[in-house]
């Protein structure tokens, strides 16, 4: 897992003006090299069409494709990975479907959350959130903003925890400064992309703030 990958993960959304696959192909188009499929309202029949359109983008572009929660339809068509909420499938149970090859990722939004994933097998990152309110995810979890941030990296350095931890909910180009500065590994983007006037070159700035952003 490439760390210029994962700097900027795109979860996929649809609006009024934007299905998923295009929402895929506007991230792609921007520079962004790591898309995950989020689709909480689909069937699986949608679900799956959706995510083989989705893949062979993600496959021209050479980019990492993860499918939120779905392990059984990572596993039938090949996916690089999936990203597990807190209440999904166990990380060790999805490592036996998917293998040692696959990225798994997990959902945190706690230090007591980082341990409870480290329990079983270590996930290969944490997504950690909500940075702030967002209205693409629902029952959404306490806002940890940079404060929870920090704490939460620091207790990870205290009990020398080096998994990736990348940002999400709410987060903006703006707040990639404050971000970076307590040591996350990367950010989390839908919603602020995908209202930007011009939502491909809006990932193309996020990706230089990220690139020009070092601490």
């Amino acid at each position: 897992m490439k760390a210029s990958n994962y700097r900027l993960q795109f979860i996929t959304h649809h609006t009024d003006r934007y299905s998923y696959i295009d929402s895929a192909r506007i991230a792609l188009e921007g520079g962004c090299r790591w898309v995950q499929l989020r689709m909480k309202d689909a069937d699986e029949v949608q679900m799956a069409e959706t995510a083989i359109i989705v893949q062979r983008m993600c496959r021209e572009y050479g980019a990492t494709f993860i499918i939120d929660d779905n392990v059984a339809l990572a596993k039938r068509i090949g996916a690089d990975g999936v990203h597990l909420g807190k209440d999904d499938m166990p990380i060790a149970e999805a490592r036996r479907v998917l293998g040692e090859g696959a990225i798994i990722g997990g959902t945190v939004n706690s230090f007591n959350d980082v341990l409870r994933h480290l329990q079983g097998a270590a996930p290969d990152y944490f997504g950690c959130g909500p940075y702030r309110y967002t209205s693409t995810k629902r029952n959404l979890a306490p806002i940890l903003g940079s404060e929870g941030y920090r704490a939460i990296i620091g207790q990870m350095r205290k009990h020398d925890i080096h998994i990736p931890i990348v940002a999400i909910g709410g987060i903006t180009k703006a707040d990639i400064p404050a971000i970076m500065a307590c040591g996350m590994s990367g950010i989390a983007l839908s919603g602020s992309i995908l209202n930007a006037q011009d939502p491909v070159a809006e990932t193309q700035e996020v990706l230089t703030a990220l690139k020009t952003t070092t601490y």
